[in-house]
């Protein structure tokens, strides 16, 4: 898959055949993270929203792996999220927000997770929604990823972040403008 422009936030047709047999290759290969789900609707829905496809897309291309785990009925919503193994590798390596990065003084990563996270046009993980799709396999046992932080604990220089060992999920805290090459963050895009 190619990089767009965050500008053009559109596919080509054969970007877009190409995403949606992604895609569904990975929905019908892991039916236990949306049971009772059928890819035909999840398709049309997709092909539908072109802004939402150059979302999925941006995922993809940063190894995200998003695949659905979930419909919300009350939105009529699909809710995709990054499932792969470990946190995404074209996501790492990236302080927690803008304010963090324009702190750093020397060695300044490249950029934020929130700031990809707004430029991807998909939200970071609460620490709530990173528990639940941990319910649905085992992700980040080697790495650890960026979640939503609260204003008071972001006030004060930290950010939160969580990974997975011993069998248990925990959570973290660390200085907003650290970064670390094993360390990135999940994203949810609702569509």
């Amino acid at each position: 898959m190619t990089n767009n422009t965050a500008s053009e936030k559109s596919l080509s047709p054969e970007q877009v055949e190409e995403l949606i047999s992604v895609l569904k290759k990975r929905f019908e290969k892991n039916m236990h993270r949306h049971e009772g789900l059928v890819w035909d609707i999840v398709q049309e829905k997709l092909q539908s929203n072109a802004e939402k496809l150059w979302s999925l897309h941006e995922m993809e291309r940063t190894e995200g792996e998003p695949d659905v785990i979930g419909y919300d009925t009350e939105k009529d919503e699909f809710l995709f999220c990054d499932c792969s193994k470990e946190s995404p590798k074209g996501r790492r390596s990236v302080c927690y927000d803008h304010a963090a990065l324009e702190a750093r003084k020397k060695f300044k990563p490249e950029n934020s997770a929130l700031n990809m996270a707004t430029e991807m046009g998909i939200e970071m993980l609460t620490e709530e929604q990173y528990r639940e799709i941990q319910k649905l396999g085992e992700f980040d046992l080697k790495t650890s990823s960026w979640v939503q932080t609260p204003d008071e604990i972001r006030k004060l220089g930290g950010a939160l972040f969580c990974d997975r060992r011993f069998n248990h999920v925990f959570m973290y805290h660390n200085g907003a403008d650290s970064y670390y090459g094993a360390r990135g963050f999940r994203g949810m895009l609702r569509v």
